[in-house]
């Protein structure tokens, strides 16, 4: 047990300041790019930094101090709600990005209207592709910003529902107060940014999918291996059971590199076309027999 507990320790340690490091600078970029385009374009792309900027055009309300006060009231609430190992997370991007904002708020002020592009788009998708990948090193990194993120936890929690679904639900419901406010075409490039945001943290999260898996379920499962061991692959087999006829049968479990991916797909068909094959993404393979390409590609 104690080497396990270590052996937790140690994971959970692992490349600390690697992370760390990584997570700050992230933060620092997610600032930029709110002072940079977010803020002197009001785009509202939900969270708190959408409903800042609403209410800096309210109120006239430095957008960083609002962006404190809201954090640390939600760091508060997430202490007595969801308790500390929850709220750990979630502190260091909640102190560290409104002060990031404050601080490259004079710089990017100047910059800011010096920034001219013939197509607006362009903008947006510069600050979608900033926006996105900060978020996935800061996710990636196990810390968050905070703020609404702490909200869409509770949210999640007590009204039962998917995290995404309440993300998705508290996110547009600022989106569509900034349309209230700065007009239908501002709600329009908020949402590009949201997919091109989920795309990129999906990305850096998981990684870009180098391989295939393949699970077979085939009547000629003796030729299907043996073109597998021609092709100097590994291979698994699964004891399976049908759920109807409760029939006992292997399935083949191999995994294909995403180049040889057609090439294998036709090769299975061709030996049995009435094989069930289910494919699916493999971000990553460690250990056993893999090949980066079939030897007769």
């Amino acid at each position: 047990m104690s080497n396990l507990k270590e052996l937790i320790r140690e994971a959970k340690t692992k490349d600390f300041w690697i992370r760390l490091v990584l997570a700050v600078l992230a933060i620092f970029c997610l600032a930029v790019n709110y002072n940079l385009f977010l803020l002197h374009n009001d785009l509202v792309i939900g969270g708190t930094s959408g409903i800042s900027i609403i209410i800096n055009d309210l109120t006239g309300m430095s957008p960083s101090l609002f962006i404190l006060i809201f954090n640390i009231l939600f760091i508060i609430l997430s202490l007595i709600v969801l308790g500390g190992r929850s709220t750990r997370k979630a502190i260091v991007g909640s102190l560290l990005y409104p002060l990031f904002v404050f601080i490259t708020a004079p710089a990017c002020s100047v910059v800011a209207p010096q920034i001219q592009l013939d197509n607006f788009l362009l903008i947006v998708l510069i600050s979608g592709l900033i926006f996105g990948a900060s978020n996935g090193v800061i996710y990636r990194s196990g810390y968050s910003t905070g703020g609404m993120d702490i909200l869409i936890e509770i949210v999640s929690k007590y009204c039962k529902i998917p995290r995404g679904t309440s993300s998705f639900i508290l996110n547009f419901i600022v989106i569509l107060s900034g349309g209230f406010f700065f007009g239908l075409s501002k709600v329009v490039y908020a949402v590009i940014i949201i997919i091109i945001n989920s795309y990129l943290v999906d990305k850096i999260m998981l990684g870009i999918s180098d391989s295939k898996m393949f699970y077979i379920h085939t009547d000629k499962i003796d030729e299907v291996i043996d073109a597998i061991k021609d092709l100097e692959s590994g291979y698994t087999l699964l004891k399976t059971e049908g759920g109807y006829t409760k029939a006992r049968r292997n399935i083949v479990m191999v995994v294909v590199p995403t180049g040889q991916y057609f090439m294998f797909k036709d090769l299975i068909t061709k030996i049995d076309p009435e094989a069930f094959i289910v494919i699916s993404d493999c971000y990553e393979v460690y250990g056993g027999q893999r090949k980066e390409q079939f030897p007769f590609i």
